[in-house]
């Protein structure tokens, strides 16, 4: 685990990354990685002197596998209170299901990555620009699923939880990484995000982005 930022902390696990926010009320989670790794957090966390009894709160950005992976287990443990957008909470408690089986690939997926175990959702964010937790604004940004939610926190600047909003590769920005449930609205939302203002970005799949990330959306969208 390294800190990408003032008290802004991001964990590998496996393809994905994990974020750490210290607060004055305790820990809050980024979205929780592959199914089967919460002791790879447990440990991570040891690391830098924190515990899991210290997570109060773990943010959701999507209902996928490598995002929701140990949610379940982590709000078991720690008594967090997980915070998801209205549309993909139902993907989440075990709700909803697939309109049509899953393809072989889905299937191929399912095997190697695992099945997250549906949880409750404690808290639903509704509107768009919701505040879920002091200093964080939840932003809808629909298109890799309905309700994808990226998180701005009012933090050096700015730091934002891009989560599958967007990637990053070598510096660069890119759009959703694998294939967008909604290609339209997710291009939306990537310009959505190109308008605001911070000056670091960290994402579920890529490499930090600081000193004026903005700009870095800005230069995807608009060229």
């Amino acid at each position: 685990m390294r800190e990408v930022v003032d008290g802004v902390f991001e964990l590998r696990v496996g393809y994905v990354n994990v974020h750490l926010v210290v607060t004055d009320d305790g820990l809050v989670l980024v979205d929780t990685g592959l199914p089967g790794r919460s002791p790879l957090i447990e440990r991570a966390l040891g690391r830098i002197q924190r515990s899991l009894g210290e997570v109060t709160t773990i943010l959701v950005t999507h209902h996928h596998a490598d995002h929701v992976g140990n949610l379940a287990d982590l709000r078991r443990r720690t008594g967090a209170r997980a915070i998801a957008h209205a549309a993909d909470a139902v993907w989440i408690t075990g709700h909803s299901t697939p309109t049509q089986p899953a393809g072989r690939l889905a299937k191929l997926a399912e095997r190697l990555i695992g099945k997250p175990e549906p949880t409750k959702v404690d808290q639903l964010i509704t509107v768009d620009g919701a505040e879920p937790l002091p200093g964080f604004t939840a932003l809808h940004t629909p298109g890799h699923t309905r309700g994808h939610v990226s998180y701005l926190l009012d933090r050096s600047g700015g730091v934002l939880f891009a989560g599958d909003a967007a990637a990053s590769r070598r510096g660069r920005i890119t759009g959703p990484p694998g294939v967008p449930a909604d290609p339209a609205r997710a291009g939306r939302s990537l310009a959505r995000l190109a308008e605001l203002e911070f000056d670091h970005a960290v994402f579920g799949h890529g490499k930090t982005v600081s000193g004026k990330a903005v700009a870095a959306f800005r230069k995807a969208v608009f060229g």
